[in-house]
C-alpha cells in the first residue's frame, strides 16, 4: 500500500511545492516596493532560520556530512536560495507579473536538460516531448506581447527596464534548474528537513553584510502590518514548506522529471498576476499554458511497462 501511493504524493509535493514558488513569486511584486531587495532577502532567510531550528541537528541514523557533500549543499543555497531570490526579486520589480510567468516556462526543459547531462538520467521520447511542449509554450508565450505594467496600472514599464528584469528572471531560472539537480544529489543521502535548514542557514549568512547594510538606513515604521505578514508568508513559503516538498518529492521522482513540474510555477504566477493585479491574460497564453499542462500530464502518467508488471504483481501476490 505503502509502495502504491508512494509516486503520486512524491507528485503532489512537487506540484505543491512549485504553486508556492509561483504564489511567492507573484506576491514579491508588493513587497519589493516596500522592503529593498537584500533586506529581504535576509529577513526571509532570519525567519525562517527561527522556523527551522530544530531541523538542524543530524539525525541518528544520517551518515555524517562528507567535504564533497557539504560544496553541493553550499551550491544548493548559493545557486538556488541566495541567488534565485536576489535575481527573482530584482527581476519582478523591473517586468510584469505575465512577463515573469512567461519566462520561468522554460525550467522544466532547462531542469530536464540538466539532469539528462549531469546527473546522466535516461530520458525516455515521452520526456523528450514533454520537454519539447514546455519550451513551445514559453515560445507561445514569448509571441503573446502581454502588456507590461507596474503595480501602478498606469505607469507602464520602460523597455531597457524590462529587458533587464526579464534577463535577471532568466538568471533565475538557470538558478531553480541547479536547484532541482543539485537537490537530488543531496536527497540521496540527507533528510529534507535538514537540506532545507542548512541551505537556509547558508542563504541567511551570505545576505547578512548586505542586509545589515541596509537595515541600518531603512525606516521600519514604514511598513504597513500588510507588508510584515506577508514578508512572514514569504519566509515560511520559500524557506521551509517549498523546501521540504521538493527534497521530499526528490527522493522518489528523477530530476529530470521533476522540473516539468515547475510549470506550475509560472502557471501560478500569471494567474495571480491576472486575478490579482490585473494583469491581461490573451487567447495565446491561454493556449501556451494548456500546453505546459499537457506536459506536466506527459511526464506523470505512469509508463505502459509499469503499469503491466505492477498488475502482475499483485495477481501474483493474490
Amino acid at each position: 500500500m505503502t509502495h502504491r501511493f508512494q509516486k503520486p504524493l512524491a507528485y503532489a509535493s512537487l506540484a505543491l511545492s512549485m504553486t508556492l514558488v509561483g504564489v511567492y513569486v507573484a506576491l514579491c511584486k508588493p513587497l519589493v516596493a516596500a522592503i529593498p531587495v537584500f533586506l529581504l532577502a535576509w529577513m526571509r532567510f532570519g525567519i525562517a532560520a527561527i522556523a527551522m531550528a530544530s531541523w538542524i541537528k543530524k539525525p541518528a541514523d544520517e551518515a555524517p556530512i562528507d567535504p564533497r557533500t557539504r560544496v553541493f549543499l553550499f551550491l544548493e543555497s548559493f545557486l538556488g536560495n541566495f541567488l534565485f531570490s536576489i535575481c527573482m526579486l530584482y527581476g519582478v520589480s523591473m517586468t510584469s507579473t505575465v512577463s515573469a510567468g512567461v519566462i520561468l516556462s522554460a525550467i522544466p526543459a532547462s531542469s530536464a536538460l540538466m539532469g539528462w547531462y549531469f546527473l546522466k538520467e535516461k530520458m525516455q521520447a515521452r520526456m523528450w516531448l514533454a520537454v519539447a511542449l514546455a519550451a513551445t509554450g514559453l515560445a507561445l508565450l514569448t509571441l503573446s506581447k502581454a502588456p507590461a505594467q507596474t503595480l501602478d496600472a498606469a505607469a507602464p514599464i520602460p523597455p531597457a527596464t524590462m529587458l533587464l528584469g526579464n534577463l535577471l528572471v532568466f538568471g533565475a531560472v538557470l538558478c531553480e534548474s541547479a536547484f532541482v539537480v543539485i537537490g537530488k544529489r543531496l536527497s540521496a543521502t540527507i533528510s529534507p528537513k535538514r537540506i532545507a535548514a542548512i541551505i537556509n542557514l547558508n542563504g541567511f549568512f551570505l545576505s547578512t553584510p548586505l542586509g545589515l547594510y541596509v537595515a541600518w538606513q531603512f525606516d521600519f515604521a514604514a511598513v504597513s502590518m500588510s507588508a510584515w505578514a506577508l514578508l512572514v508568508f514569504y519566509a515560511l513559503a520559500a524557506s521551509v514548506w517549498m523546501v521540504w516538498l521538493w527534497m521530499s518529492g526528490l527522493k522518489t521522482v528523477p530530476a529530470s522529471q521533476a522540473g516539468v513540474f515547475a510549470v506550475m510555477l509560472p502557471l501560478t504566477t500569471a494567474l495571480i498576476g491576472v486575478l490579482a493585479f490585473g494583469e491581461r491574460f490573451s487567447a495565446l497564453q491561454a493556449l501556451a499554458f494548456a500546453l505546459a499542462l499537457l506536459s506536466l500530464l506527459l511526464a506523470t502518467l505512469p509508463a505502459r511497462t509499469q503499469a503491466i508488471s505492477g498488475v502482475q504483481s499483485e495477481s501474483e501476490t493474490a
